[in-house]
């Protein structure tokens, strides 16, 4: 156990006058007590995050206080903060309180985040008309009551990892909410008051229980929506969900932690990939089809049709065999060989730089292919025509100038500088 010295601090503060002090870090000090923090009149700023505190009411003469934080110590109980009415940022998040009714008379306060603990219920918070930043995730509160009725200035609220199964119209108030997250909960549907919530700009809503696209509706009106999470949710598994959200919400930028334009893309690829295939197999099956024995030269060929078939039958006639060619080339050494590989990798080269060729043509075509094929393939052009229109999808593109993307960030509301929080900046949440 380790008590704090009014003399150390005023020793490493160069001062012999406590008034003179507005701002003190005691941070991993293995601190228990701080009682002795009462002499310092004018502290307006105090962090005492990660010591051995079980109590706060050492605190109650520091009157001036605007900022505190006692974040990760061994507290049970906010007792001793009561009585600091111009605090407004309270930052007492992972410790082992159960209760929160201490702060219902910081009418000042405009951010308390009481993350990470034992809460069980929300108090009634009429009085904080500046309240803008709540973080009350990851403790076992399953309903809201009629808690936030009367709180309207609220930007940022942080309910996850809590036992809600629903939020009705506990919410109905909270106009200005710009960050909603509910992740992590029991939810099953979304109320029609959410529908109020016109200047939301990020919702997660991942990790619940809703599965149906009807619940989803009620969002339309969100115009400013820009990021919202589904992922764990039953309804995250329907088909054609994206297109769906995207139609709903036209200004939506990031969906499910993952900027929608990727998800685009790689949709797009996926589907480019499942076509590939399938033509690949549709080649096969017509080769497999065509590649009927074919009769000896000395037996007459009747009832033919088919011309393919006919010009398959003679150009094989008129070609030499490939033991012919291979005979051949030994006969004159390696140089039809190397002529033969050129020619090959740079027909290849040519395909597949080539922004013009079809996804299929660097698989059918090569300078090395069978006469035959290329006739039958000249013959079923107009076979493949559905083929190549799908494929410009996937056609190798020409190089192109990198377009500079709007940055999205997919992580949904953390918290990490509290200071900010009070004063309404920008929040990145960890709760």
């Amino acid at each position: 156990m380790t008590a704090l010295s009014s003399k150390k601090i005023l020793q490493e503060k160069n001062t012999s006058d406590p008034n003179s002090i507005t701002s003190l870090t005691l941070t991993h000090k293995a601190l228990s007590d701080v009682s002795c923090l009462g002499e310092f009149k004018n502290l307006e700023r105090l962090d005492l995050g990660f010591n051995n505190l079980t109590s706060l009411e050492g605190l109650k003469s520091c009157r001036n206080l605007k900022w505190l934080s006692v974040i990760q110590n061994k507290l049970q109980s906010l007792k001793g903060i009561d009585g600091l009415s111009r605090l407004t940022v309270l930052n007492a998040g992972k410790n082992k309180i159960k209760s929160m009714d201490e702060v219902k008379s910081l009418s000042s306060l405009r951010a308390l985040i009481l993350n990470d603990n034992e809460i069980i219920s929300v108090c009634k918070l009429d009085q904080m008309k500046e309240l803008n930043t709540l973080v009350l995730s990851r403790n076992p509160i399953s309903s809201l009551g009629e808690s936030l009725v009367k709180v309207k200035s609220i930007t940022k609220l942080s309910l996850s990892n809590c036992q809600l199964q629903k939020v009705d119209s506990s919410l109905r108030s909270c106009l200005e909410l710009k960050e909603l997250r509910l992740a992590h909960n029991e939810i099953m549907t979304i109320p029609s008051e959410f529908g109020n919530f016109v200047k939301l700009q990020n919702l997660d809503l991942g990790n619940n229980l809703i599965a149906n696209w009807s619940n989803l509706k009620v969002l339309s009106s969100l115009v400013d929506l820009t990021n919202l999470n589904l992922q764990g949710n039953p309804i995250a598994e329907k088909e054609n969900l994206l297109k769906k959200v995207k139609k709903l919400l036209p200004n939506l930028h990031v969906f499910n932690a993952r900027p929608i334009d990727k998800i685009a893309a790689k949709e797009v690829h996926e589907k480019a990939a499942d076509f590939s295939v399938e033509a690949g197999n549709k080649l096969n099956r017509r080769n497999k089809n065509s590649s009927t024995a074919y009769p000896s030269d000395n037996v007459e060929i009747t009832n033919i049709s088919d011309k393919r078939m006919k010009k398959k039958l003679k150009l094989q006639q008129d070609t030499p065999s490939e033991f012919d060619v291979k005979s051949d080339a030994v006969g004159k050494g390696k140089d039809l060989d190397k002529k033969s590989s050129k020619m090959t990798k740079e027909g290849r080269v040519n395909i597949i730089d080539s922004a013009e060729a079809p996804f299929m043509d660097p698989y059918v075509t090569g300078a090395s292919e069978d006469p035959s094929d290329a006739a039958d393939k000249k013959l079923d052009r107009k076979m493949d025509q559905a083929i190549d229109a799908v494929s410009v999808l996937v056609t190798y593109p020409t190089k192109k100038k990198n377009k500079r993307k709007h940055a999205v960030n997919p992580a949904m509301l953390e918290v990490s500088q509290v200071d900010e929080i009070g004063l309404g900046g920008t929040s990145a949440w960890d709760a």
